[in-house]
């Protein structure tokens, strides 16, 4: 179960106040934890990179956080710098705001050009599940499996509610097996990790990584 779940956990930072120190410490436990990777800002991927350097540690990165309403030439920029500082793993935030516009043309074309000019990393795509409904829901998972993202992730956990037991199992129903699942926001203890992964998530993204693992040790 130890290794099982330390392969799960992106330990994440992205704290707006988080300073340089902040994200070394973020870093160090990871290693010393041996998570499967860091979740932090884009300015300090290059400097994550150099510190994880002999190591298994994943840096993953976030592109048009939190609220993914810029315009797709400014993500693309933000992307590719991630990419060429090094990012192991690029966390998108969709656009949301032009999504529940009904406007998937834009939403999915976006999506696929961050995805083509930074082949080789993993993709994953925030569709922010607080503010969708149902059939939303269902509309995302179809347009993330479209993208050729690897992974559709719930929240950036800067929104009114985080990841939801019953959103992970719907996507995991409807997406069949034809992309991962990450579960983001508010998942702060081994109890509730273990839940969703239990429902099919494949990667947790929690702030409370070493917390979750000294707890799953007692």
């Amino acid at each position: 179960m130890d290794l099982y779940l330390r392969k799960k956990i992106e330990h994440t930072n992205l704290k707006p106040n988080a300073t340089r120190e902040d994200i070394k410490k973020t870093l160090e436990d990871a290693i010393k934890y041996e998570l499967y990777g860091v979740c932090i800002p884009p300015c300090y991927v290059s400097y994550a990179k150099k510190l994880a350097k002999d190591t298994d540690l994943k840096i993953i990165t976030v592109v048009g956080f939190p609220n993914g309403y810029s315009k797709i030439k400014t993500k693309l920029i933000e992307a590719m710098e991630s990419y060429n500082d090094g990012a192991d793993e690029l966390d998108i935030v969709w656009n949301i705001s032009l999504f529940k516009s009904g406007q998937y043309d834009y939403v999915l074309e976006e999506l696929k050009t961050i995805i083509s000019y930074t082949k080789g990393v993993i993709h994953k795509v925030i569709v922010e599940t607080a503010y969708l409904t149902e059939e939303e829901k269902k509309k995302a998972v179809e347009i993330v499996i479209k993208s050729g993202a690897e992974y559709i992730k719930t929240s950036t956990g800067f929104a009114p509610e985080g990841a939801k037991i019953e959103d992970v199992k719907l996507f995991k129903e409807l997406s069949n097996g034809r992309i991962k699942i990450k579960a983001s926001g508010g998942i702060r203890d081994f109890k509730t990790a273990l839940k969703f992964l239990e429902a099919g998530a494949d990667k947790i993204g929690t702030s409370s990584g070493v917390k979750i693992i000294e707890d799953a040790r007692k």
